[in-house]
């Protein structure tokens, strides 16, 4: 590593000597041979001055990799979910990102590739980010993407915080390294909020930056029992109370078993950009 900081600092020198600098500020070797000590370090001050301010404009002048979507996905792993659940959750998103016409939509965008992060969340305390930013072009993109799903240990939460989870894909989407024509969180769950902080001003924020928060209720006949609410109440949740922004919409899966297909719909619309169907109906709502 010293090598290559010794490199590094040559070629900066050099870099440095072509510049119409003030003398005050010119590097020169008096500064290192025979010079006295109060100089040489004030001259080595001066350069790393220099470096810093050279490393920070490179920083901030370096662009966002533009990508046709940054999508969040927000996975439930609740206490109404049990581990064979959360796992087929993952299947779910690693076999649809793996699917032909998946690949082929993200192909078909301006730019030909998005970008996607994953984490699980239950409470307001409990957020796991599982896979951060990665570009997904390409089947291969896609299989990466699948194998840090299938690396990462499960962890099972407690209560339900939807507002929460929505704060956190917020954040993750502010530091995304990519610039996406389109920012969308995409919440799946099977249960109400009933932790953490009221959801509608954390709507309104997502709102207020032009994210859309879609989602994929889950009619988990266990939650709703827990929940007492009747089959098609959870969608109904959705619809009213977590969707927002341009173009939402909902999917949902009649039961875990039917989790893969809704994923896959789900995604092919988000990537696509779908304004049809439903999507419309659910949006008409917000």
């Amino acid at each position: 590593m010293s090598g290559v900081f010794q490199e590094s600092r040559l070629k900066f020198r050099d870099f440095i000597e072509c510049l119409d600098l003030p003398d005050s500020l010119r590097l020169n070797h008096a500064m290192d041979n025979g010079a006295p000590l109060s100089r040489r370090r004030g001259g080595r001050l001066r350069w790393h001055a220099l470096l810093t301010l050279l490393l920070l404009l490179t920083a901030f002048g370096a662009k966002a990799e533009p990508v046709d979507l940054t999508l969040v996905l927000a996975v439930d792993v609740s206490d109404s979910i049990d581990i064979e659940e959360m796992q087929l959750q993952r299947r779910g998103y690693i076999n649809a990102f793996e699917r032909s016409d998946i690949i082929e939509a993200i192909k078909a965008g301006k730019h030909g590739r998005i970008a996607v992060s994953y984490f699980e969340w239950a409470d307001s305390s409990e957020q796991t980010l599982v896979t951060d930013w990665m570009i997904i072009e390409d089947l291969q993109s896609a299989k990466a993407f699948g194998s840090k799903l299938k690396e990462a240990a499960v962890r099972k939460g407690h209560f339900t915080s939807i507002s929460a989870a929505v704060s956190y894909s917020l954040n993750l989407l502010r530091r995304s390294p990519h610039e996406g024509d389109r920012k969308v969180i995409d919440i799946s769950g099977d249960g109400r909020s009933n932790d953490g902080p009221p959801l509608a001003p954390v709507r309104a924020s997502a709102l207020s930056w032009n994210v859309t928060i879609n989602g994929l209720p889950i009619e988990n006949e266990r939650s709703l029992d827990a929940s007492n609410l009747a089959p098609g109440q959870m969608a109904q949740y959705y619809k009213e109370e977590v969707i927002a922004g341009p173009d939402a919409f909902i999917v949902v899966a009649k039961s875990f078993a039917d989790i893969e297909r809704a994923i896959s719909r789900k995604l092919l619309r988000e990537i696509a950009g779908d304004e049809g169907g439903s999507a419309k109906a659910s949006a008409s709502s917000r």
